[in-house]
């Protein structure tokens, strides 16, 4: 827990990061930033999704609309949190020399997002009307 109070110290000084260890390869550097780029877009899209379905889709019970797009913008909201966190603690492992870390986070989202789906694909067959 102490590690990922400093992890967030560091989500807002980013230059403190530069203390510790040694300059990685620039390109590893910028392959993490790309990383974590396409991460905010993942959440952003989640986060669209979520939008879409309060709003494109009336005839849905108010329980499942509500529910599937707060699914989608939790989902969202975590993805971007991840995303800084795990920009964070990769840029230190690589300043560090350390194996980069792992996370059950894209397999908890890639779940989340597949039951989310299908109960789309539920409502979408089932044609359901207010």
């Amino acid at each position: 827990m102490i590690d990922f109070a400093r992890n967030v110290r560091l989500w807002f000084a980013p230059q403190d990061i530069s203390k510790e260890g040694s300059t990685p390869d620039y390109r590893f550097s910028l392959a993490n930033e790309r990383t974590f780029l396409a991460w905010l877009r993942t959440a952003l899209a989640l986060i669209g999704g979520g939008f879409a379905v309060d709003q494109f889709l009336p005839d849905l019970p108010w329980a499942w609309r509500v529910g599937l797009a707060l699914a989608l913008l939790g989902a969202g909201v975590l993805c971007s949190l991840r995303a800084v966190n795990h920009w964070v603690r990769c840029e230190r492992a690589m300043r560090r020399g350390e194996d980069l870390p792992v996370s059950r986070f894209p397999a908890l989202l890639s779940v989340a997002v597949a039951i989310v789906a299908l109960v789309m694909v539920v409502v979408v067959l089932a044609g359901w009307e207010g």
